[in-house]
C-alpha cells in the first residue's frame, strides 16, 4: 500500500504539514447525485462540484509549476471534478503531465466509482496511488432517492461496478478512502453496512460527510455536528474514521482550513 503519511486527506497530522490541489479539468459526469449542484461559484463558495474555471492539462500543469513555487509542502494533485474524473480523458492526460514533470507528487482521484475497474488499469499507469470513492448506499432500493441517474445501468449494476471497482482498486495497491454523504432520513440507516463492506474490501479510511442542502435535495437539513460525530463513532468499530474533510472545491488550493 502507497505511504500515505504526506496525504492530509489520509492523515489529519498531515493537514499542517503537507498542501494539497485539486485540479478542476473534469467538467462531464456519468451520473447525476440529486444534491449535486454546480451552476454557482463565488469566492466564499467552498463546497464539492465549484470551481471557478474547467482547466485544460496544459493549464493545469502550469498552475501546479505556479503553487509549488509559492507552497513547497504542496505534494499532493488529486482531481475532483467538477464531474467525474474517469469520464474525462483530461484526467488521464493530466496525471501523466504532472508525473513526467514532478514525480515526486502523490497522485490522487475521487470518483463516484461506477468506470473504477474498467479504468484502472489506465490510473495505474498515470502512477495514481490514492483514491476516494463515494459510496453512499449498499441498498438497491436506496439507490433512486440519491441519484436522478445512475450513469444508464439499473441500480444492482451500479451497485456491482462500485463493489468490483473498489475491490480492484485494492487490489492492486491503492490506498482507497470511502466517502460517504449522510442524509437525513434516507441513508443514515447504511453507514455501518457501508463501513462494514469498506472493511471487508481493505478500505484505509472512511469519511462521513453532512448532506449540503441543495438541488433536489434542498430542503433536507443539514446533520447536526454532534449527530454526525455519533455516527462516525460507530463507523469507527469497523475502520478509521476522517473528522478533518473540508468538503473541499474542485479547485482547492493549499493546507485544509479547519
Amino acid at each position: 500500500m502507497p505511504n500515505v503519511e504526506k496525504h492530509p486527506c489520509f492523515e489529519k497530522q498531515s493537514t499542517r504539514r503537507y498542501a494539497r490541489i485539486h485540479l478542476p479539468v473534469a467538467p462531464n459526469c456519468n451520473i447525476k447525485c440529486r444534491y449535486c449542484d454546480r451552476k454557482f461559484d463565488c469566492a466564499n463558495e467552498s463546497r464539492p462540484g465549484v470551481t471557478s474555471k474547467v482547466l485544460t492539462p496544459q493549464e493545469a500543469l502550469k498552475r501546479i509549476e505556479w503553487e509549488k513555487e509559492k507552497c513547497p509542502s504542496l505534494t499532493v494533485a488529486g482531481i475532483a471534478g467538477p464531474g467525474e474524473p474517469l469520464y474525462n480523458q483530461e484526467t488521464f492526460e493530466t496525471f501523466l503531465r504532472i508525473r513526467e514533470k514532478f514525480p515526486e507528487m502523490i497522485l490522487c482521484v475521487s470518483t463516484n466509482g461506477l468506470l473504477l475497474e474498467e479504468k484502472l488499469e489506465e490510473l495505474l499507469i498515470c502512477g495514481v496511488r490514492t483514491l476516494t470513492v463515494t459510496m453512499n448506499t449498499v441498498t438497491k432500493e436506496i439507490l433512486p432517492l440519491i441519484y436522478a441517474n445512475m450513469g444508464g445501468v439499473c441500480p444492482e449494476e451500479f451497485l456491482k461496478r462500485q463493489k468490483n471497482g473498489i475491490q480492484k482498486a485494492v487490489e492492486a495497491g491503492l490506498a482507497v478512502k470511502i466517502n460517504m454523504v449522510l442524509i437525513p432520513d434516507m441513508n443514515e440507516c447504511e453507514v455501518e453496512k457501508v463501513a462494514i463492506f469498506a472493511k471487508e474490501v481493505g478500505a484505509v479510511r472512511m469519511n462521513l460527510m453532512p448532506l449540503i442542502p441543495q438541488a433536489e435535495l434542498q430542503m433536507k437539513p443539514r446533520i447536526d455536528q454532534n449527530i454526525l460525530n455519533s455516527y462516525r463513532k460507530k463507523a469507527s468499530a469497523y475502520l478509521p474514521q476522517m473528522y478533518h474533510c473540508c468538503q473541499c472545491r474542485a479547485d482547492a488550493c493549499g493546507f485544509l482550513k479547519m
